[in-house]
């Protein structure tokens, strides 16, 4: 086994293979190897993901399906992913590549030289999930745009980081984040309260994505879903409230 020496040598010692001290430098050695520094104690034999792990015969993958008002041809997002040490307690999918096809020529340029940079950073590895929200947050100067549901969406670029993100929920890499059942009876008891005002006879369902038309962009969330009720901003899609 080969050592690293990163440190200059300022003195050294000749031991013999009967010695005590060989054990001990070799427990030590053995014990440094066996371990990857870090909290979660990995063992080092097993793969993390870097730039130099070697793209396999064989991957998977998923492909997104974006349509948008901005075009009458939809995009279609595929990642694959690369399975590390299959078949072990430290199996675990990571993104590898992404490609996005469409009819649209439009946006041929920005979008060959977007997959080829996410692509990339894939591939470094490490922690991958801050290009969701870098993609989130660039803005269309010219508009974005509501999907069903009332979400809206600033730019495609952010509807990619959308595609990007269900991706790593899908995989494990994003942890769901539910609401809790607290947060589920506070949303639909606002919610039935709300349809006493208008005379609704229909009981809301606490899955039901149809939100008032005057309903207010919500900061937390971004879906149009946000009505002042008892003099306090309040959504009805995540129970935010602006009082709270």
């Amino acid at each position: 086994m080969s050592i690293k020496i990163d440190k200059k040598i300022t003195d050294y010692q000749v031991i013999s293979a009967s010695s005590d001290t060989l054990e001990t430098v070799a427990g030590e050695a053995t014990s440094s190897a066996a371990v990857i520094a870090g909290t979660e104690a990995i063992p080092a034999n097993v793969v993390q993901m870097h730039e130099r792990v070697e793209r396999p015969e064989r991957l998977i993958g998923s492909t997104y399906k974006i349509k948008t008002p901005l075009s009458d041809h939809a995009l279609y997002v595929t990642i694959n992913d690369i399975v590390l040490n299959p078949e072990t307690p430290y199996e675990k999918r990571r993104p590898f590549e992404i490609f996005i096809n469409s009819k649209n020529m439009d946006h041929f340029q920005w979008i060959v030289a977007l997959t080829r940079i996410i692509s990339a950073v894939f591939r470094k590895g490490g922690d991958v999930i801050f290009l969701v929200e870098e993609l989130r947050s660039v803005f269309d100067p010219q508009g974005g745009y509501f999907k069903p549901g009332g979400k809206y969406t600033p730019s495609l670029v952010a509807e990619i980081g959308d595609a990007i993100e269900s991706h790593m929920k899908m995989i494990g890499m994003i942890p769901e984040a539910p609401l809790d059942e607290q947060q589920k009876k506070m949303i639909l008891e606002k919610r039935r309260e709300l349809s006493q005002r208008v005379d609704t006879t229909e009981t809301p369902d606490s899955n039901d994505t149809q939100f008032p038309p005057e309903s207010l962009l919500c900061p937390k969330c971004s879906t149009k879903a946000v009505i002042l009720m008892d003099g306090c901003d309040t959504c009805l899609n995540c129970g935010y409230s602006k009082c709270s």
